[in-house]
């Protein structure tokens, strides 16, 4: 598709002019409706992929500017974030909320915030991502587009604004992100090795060895471990936690069971074991539903908490830079340690609750090698007794 010009002579107040954008490779439509009081060039833009698209999409934005502006002509692009993260993201976890607050504040509110929605253009967005791409890796500029979408989209449904301009804009190419990375059998050894006896030892444990994601081991409860052997069913880990406040899981096969190798069973056996005493000896009650890895008031331990402890862990077990590493790549290092040892990308997708292999291939591209054995075996035949010098896990009764 060649690109076009634009229209030779600059479109009258009210009159529309279809042109190519080969930076978006899109045909954008503007409507030229004069200046706005700052003295500012007011064109309303829609975007698509033929012309015949965009006539259609200038049809209706016309519609909408006779049918009048109900937009309050004070209501802000912060106003409309706002609004969208009270009302418009009921039954989503609180830990997602606060990402989306902590990115609005610092990306949206700042360069955006004070404009009035009503006077925000499509050129004002494309200015603001471009600025955002310096300092942002590509997902997180996609998210951060994705919440202003979102909140004039949440918008227009409460008659507070007549269009949606970031719907017309697509995020550049932000900084290059920090590629992950995962522990050698011999990196994988020593951090099973450091702070034994410690929550942050169990915690590495599973999280290595069982393949765990960060949000679905912080909130883990007893009730969903199984160190014993119990009506023919090895020991077991429930990661059913969801990210959703109704209760459903992120996706069907992130609802699963998880074997735990021999060695998990025995680390989480002492492990709990201590944690009963310690709760004992305060003249507190260990509750069989409350969490694994509390923090000292029995709270759910953040993220920030959990990565703290894990790369002061690292460093006792000799790694450089601590700091370079992310609780999540624990689970990156399951991964490759099972792709090394033989098992195929079908059956470690379905480990790690992955909908299918493609995803598995993608996200963890470099930690996969060619195939086939299946989880708990393996690293039994990995880690060949590492930390497992307690005796086997009794029956539950």
């Amino acid at each position: 598709m060649g690109t076009e010009r634009g229209p030779a002579r600059k479109a009258a107040n009210g009159e529309d002019s279809i042109y190519w954008d080969a930076s978006k490779n899109r045909y954008i439509g503007a409507i030229s409706l004069g200046y706005t009081a700052a003295g500012k060039r007011n064109r309303p833009k829609v975007s698509g992929t033929t012309k015949t698209e965009v006539r259609r999409k200038l049809r209706e934005l016309k519609k909408e500017l006779e049918a009048g502006a109900k937009a309050p002509a004070n209501y802000t692009v912060k106003q409309a974030v706002e609004d969208w993260l009270v009302q418009g993201l009921k039954g989503k976890a609180s830990t997602s909320i606060d990402t989306y607050l902590s990115l609005a504040t610092t990306h949206i509110y700042a360069e955006l915030g004070t404009v009035k929605l009503r006077q925000l253009e499509a050129d004002d967005v494309d200015e603001w991502l471009d600025g955002r791409a310096k300092v942002l890796a590509s997902t997180s500029l996609r998210l951060v587009l994705s919440i202003l979408r979102r909140s004039i989209s949440h918008a227009q449904r409460r008659g507070k604004a007549v269009r949606n301009v970031a719907d017309v804009v697509e995020a550049p190419e932000g900084k290059p992100g920090r590629p992950s990375k995962s522990l050698s059998l011999e990196q994988g050894e020593a951090v099973l090795r450091a702070k034994e006896g410690s929550w942050i030892h169990a915690y590495v444990v599973l999280s290595l060895l069982v393949g765990t994601r960060p949000e679905e081991t912080r909130p883990l409860t007893w009730s969903h471990v199984h160190t014993g052997s119990t009506g023919g069913r090895k020991p077991h880990v429930d990661v059913w936690r969801s990210v959703r406040n109704h209760g459903d899981t992120k996706t069907q096969k992130s609802r699963r069971s998880l074997a735990m190798p021999r060695q998990v069973a025995v680390v989480m056996d002492a492990y709990r074991a201590r944690q009963q005493a310690e709760v004992k000896a305060v003249g507190g009650e260990w509750l069989r539903d409350g969490l694994v890895f509390p923090t000292d008031d029995g709270q759910l331990r953040t993220a920030l908490n959990v990565r703290r402890n894990f790369r002061a862990l690292l460093k006792e077990a000799g790694f450089g830079q601590p700091a370079d590493w992310t609780t999540r790549e624990l689970r990156t290092s399951f991964v490759s340690l099972l792709s090394d040892h033989g098992l195929s990308i079908e059956v470690i997708a379905r480990i790690v609750g992955h909908s299918g292999s493609s995803t598995t291939e993608r996200v963890y591209r470099k930690q996969l090698r060619p195939v086939i054995a299946e989880g708990a075996e393996a690293m039994d035949e990995i880690f060949g007794g590492t930390g497992s010098r307690a005796p086997a896990p009794p029956e539950t009764p």
